[in-house]
């Protein structure tokens, strides 16, 4: 198995975020200490991905390049697994596993996030919610990882939510925040609550992952990253 990367003098360690999207992930980690390099199929995601973007197929390229990254993130693309498949029934391409073992032949610590859904493909994934880190919306996300993570306290449901498409009331503050033809108010309202500001479409706000997550698992991943660096010190 390939040796952790040497710390390099005065540089940040670096993470590969695979099928990045627009990058709510990816500015998590940036903010844990992170520099971060985003790689999807969709071109389209490079008008808002605020890091450096690849254009190109997130397997091919990890197997090529994941050696160069001190960490790696995948979100396999969660269509197959929502429950709305049901409905549309589409194929969807299966890439959780296919992605764990390339991860696991690149040898370096990862990360992979999937909807709830897809916890019957998942090893002992632990789940974060908004509420965790004082978001104002509900929203689970499962993530399994080759390191150590500690399970937050998970805050009771109490909060209200408003319908999908509707703005926050004071009596109803929290959003559901799921696709459909919302107003711009509402895109702008759900990007403020996820904590993405910078992504202005509804699909993207939408299928984006507070950056939150990704710091608080950014920071196991540094944790980690010194214990195996002092190892081989």
């Amino acid at each position: 198995m390939p040796q952790p990367i040497p710390a390099r003098q005065g540089a940040r360690p670096r993470l590969l975020d695979l099928y990045c999207h627009r990058g709510g992930i990816a500015m998590g980690y940036h903010r844990a200490g992170f520099d971060v390099v985003g790689v999807d199929l969709d071109a389209d995601c490079a008008t808002e991905y605020p890091f450096p973007f690849i254009h190109g197929d997130a397997i091919k390229y990890l197997l090529a390049h994941g050696h160069e990254y001190d960490v790696i993130h995948g979100s396999p693309p969660c269509q197959l697994y929502t429950p709305l498949n049901a409905y549309n029934h589409k194929t969807y391409p299966d890439l959780i596993d296919p992605t764990r073992r390339a991860m696991i032949k690149i040898g370096r610590p990862w990360v992979i996030e999937n909807v709830e859904a897809a916890r019957s493909e998942m090893r002992a994934p632990i789940m974060l919610c908004g509420p965790m880190f004082g978001l104002g919306m509900y929203r689970h996300r499962l993530f399994e990882t080759s390191f150590p993570l500690a399970v937050p306290d998970h805050p009771a449901h109490v909060a209200l939510c408003t319908r999908n498409g509707y703005l926050p009331t004071p009596e109803r503050p929290f959003m559901t925040i799921t696709g459909g033809r919302h107003s711009r108010a509402w895109q702008r309202a759900a990007a403020h609550a996820m904590g993405t500001p910078w992504i202005t479409t509804i699909r993207g706000v939408c299928e984006a992952i507070p950056p939150a997550y990704a710091q608080f698992i950014g920071d196991a991943a540094l944790a980690h990253l010194g214990t195996k660096l002092e190892a081989v010190a």
